[in-house]
């Protein structure tokens, strides 16, 4: 897949959507999640994305649909719904909840994920990259690990690891952060996977994050906020600017 490097979480408007992408910033997310204070419905979701396609391609900036154990039909029906999918709407998944191996193999069964056999040669069928997040309770990554290689066993390894916080009461944008240092020694344990990193990152510890933990990505939401799901526009310029200073000078 190409890997974003900057991605603005939990937008609920066509104006944040267009402000994160103003701001320099290639990938937004959706949250479909009812209990989030950021969750959308599938016709705001069309709306945003039909507006944010006026002036930026999918090339430019990718839309990434956050589930939190949804059903595989839930999902289908979203998509189709929002009008997510095709080669333009540059859609990927992110995988937010407690869904085992075998959801992600339901998932590429149904053509949303991406294998080594699998390289849409019709050349006209969207691939659709699968992100699996993590909550990490710890920073050894060893359970990480084990699913992912479930993953493997079953041919439907996720196109990236995406690394948050852990909370009991929230499946993300909690501002948990994670231990970056202790990431940096262990990213091994993800199979190669690219990395994206989440939790408790903001304007003023976004630099610090990518030069501890050397991550392929950055994730934010609660952190650019003025309030759950309204965005601030000077933190959001203010973060790609720190992110993207630090991606150019590693």
């Amino acid at each position: 897949m190409r890997m974003f490097r900057i991605k603005i979480c939990g937008i609920t408007t066509p104006d944040d959507a267009l402000l994160a992408a103003e701001a320099g910033a290639d990938a937004i997310g959706l949250n479909f999640y009812p209990p989030s204070p950021r969750w959308i419905t599938p016709d705001a979701a069309g709306e945003i994305v039909e507006r944010l396609r006026q002036d930026y391609s999918a090339d430019q900036v990718q839309v990434v649909a956050v589930f939190v154990n949804a059903s595989l039909d839930d999902i289908l029906w979203t998509i189709r719904d929002a009008n997510l999918y095709g080669p333009e709407q540059g859609l990927c998944l992110q995988i937010h909840g407690d869904e085992p191996p075998q959801f992600l193999a339901e998932l590429l069964s149904q053509g949303l994920g991406v294998t080594d056999s699998l390289l849409q040669a019709t050349g006209h069928v969207p691939a659709v990259p699968v992100i699996r997040a993590f909550r990490c309770r710890n920073s050894d990554l060893r359970e990480q690990r084990e699913y992912l290689r479930n993953c493997q066993s079953l041919g439907c390894l996720p196109q990236a690891a995406l690394l948050d916080g852990f909370a009991t009461d929230s499946y993300g944008g909690t501002g948990a952060a994670l231990d970056w240092q202790a990431l940096a020694t262990r990213q091994d344990q993800l199979l190669n996977l690219p990395v994206v990193l989440a939790g408790g990152l903001n304007p003023a510890n976004v630099a610090a994050a990518i030069a501890a933990a050397r991550p392929d990505a950055v994730d934010v939401a609660s952190g650019v906020e003025y309030s759950p799901g309204k965005k601030d526009a000077a933190k959001v310029m203010a973060f790609v600017d720190a992110a993207k200073r630090t991606f150019a000078g590693r």
